[in-house]
């Protein structure tokens, strides 16, 4: 008594099944041919020496003698890596789909990824240490001219970020980035009222606080009805359907979010201040060199400091003319010791940062 249980979906006993029957023209009252479970012809049967039942399927999807299972698999976790699968077709390895650029390398990895227990990280660690994957994605006018789509892998594919990810990553430049796993959904910012304009006043948005807000975009909380703005500007699926292959797109929304949204805000004001805070960081160049590596992982390039320490010297001059909107700007009060002019500026240059093209770009 008191134990909760999980409800568990169980065949009935093979005397109680009932029967399938084709239905003639859709017709239900129309019962034609009597079928029973099995797979197509074109593939190897189902075990012989047990009855045709889910478990069945099961083992048969992952048999040696059923290639599909492993191709599939494989061709999609290429497709997360490189923008596009060795079968184009993601979704569709039948008479309809393309055939694939690479056979002989398909076939291999198939075989070595189901050789070696399914393991995916095994799998993807092959993958991102292979030549393939670790090419730059700089192309000059021959290579272009052989391989105008990248489809012979002459170079790495250039990709914006995908929704989740560009979230993820401006937290994690900012310094914000939680690494907090499992729980329940979270409710970072999001610009004011959508809930309310949605459902009548009847359902707010409570912002998460503390660790909560900043945590991976896995765990926001979604709405099929309302979707979190920031993923669905950067084209997110809506969760309706199951979704093989995500079309990115490349609109003006975009930087408008990354420029304005709360959120985004927030992160750059946490830039800000984590190169201001620090003490070794001599003078405005440091700070914006600093800020560079933060966000692209590598060391800047002196034609983008150069750029981005005279935006901070223009912006400051004209905070310090509007010093309280500087404040406002940058997120103090009036009780903090800081200079709010120099901290608008970098807020400012922290948000010019974290939407370079650079920055959401993977190449």
């Amino acid at each position: 008594l008191g134990v909760v249980t999980t409800p568990v979906m169980v065949e009935r006993p093979s005397d109680q099944r009932r029967a399938t029957h084709v239905m003639l023209r859709g017709n239900f009252l129309q019962p034609g041919e009597q079928v029973h479970a099995g797979v197509p012809a074109a593939f190897p049967p189902l075990p012989s020496d047990r009855p045709p039942d889910r478990l069945a399927l099961a083992r048969w999807l992952v048999s040696e003698r059923n290639p599909l299972t492993a191709r599939v698999a494989v061709n999609r976790m290429w497709a997360r890596l490189f923008g596009r699968g060795l079968v184009p077709t993601e979704g569709d390895f039948g008479s309809q789909g393309a055939t694939p650029t690479h056979p002989d390398l398909l076939d291999w990895l198939a075989v070595e990824f189901r050789e070696n227990g399914w393991d995916q990280k095994a799998f993807l660690r092959t993958i991102v240490t292979s030549r393939a994957y670790r090419q730059a994605s700089d192309v000059d006018a021959a290579a272009l001219a052989k391989d105008p789509d990248g489809v012979w892998l002459s170079r790495y594919p250039r990709q914006r970020l995908e929704a989740e990810m560009v979230r993820d990553a401006t937290l994690a430049a900012s310094g914000l980035l939680s690494a907090k796993r499992f729980g329940p959904s979270v409710y970072p910012p999001q610009p004011e009222g959508l809930w309310q304009a949605a459902f009548n006043g009847e359902r707010d948005w409570t912002e998460s606080t503390g660790e909560d807000r900043y945590r991976r975009a896995l765990y926001v909380f979604l709405r099929r009805t309302i979707p979190y703005p920031m993923l669905d500007v950067f084209d997110a699926p809506s969760r309706e359907i199951c979704t093989v292959k995500r079309v990115p797109t490349n609109t003006p929304l975009q930087a408008f979010v990354t420029m304005n949204d709360p959120a985004f805000l927030e992160t750059a004001r946490a830039l800000a201040e984590r190169v201001d805070a620090d003490a070794d960081l001599e003078g405005p160049r440091a700070a914006v060199s600093a800020m560079l590596r933060y966000a692209l992982a590598r060391p800047p390039a002196a034609e983008d400091v150069d750029t981005l320490t005279s935006l901070f010297d223009d912006a400051r001059a004209a905070f310090a003319e509007d010093v309280e909107g500087a404040r406002e700007f940058a997120g103090l009060t009036p009780t903090d010791g800081i200079l709010p002019p120099e901290r608008a500026a970098y807020t400012l240059v922290a948000q010019a940062v974290l939407n370079m093209d650079a920055f959401l770009t993977k190449e």
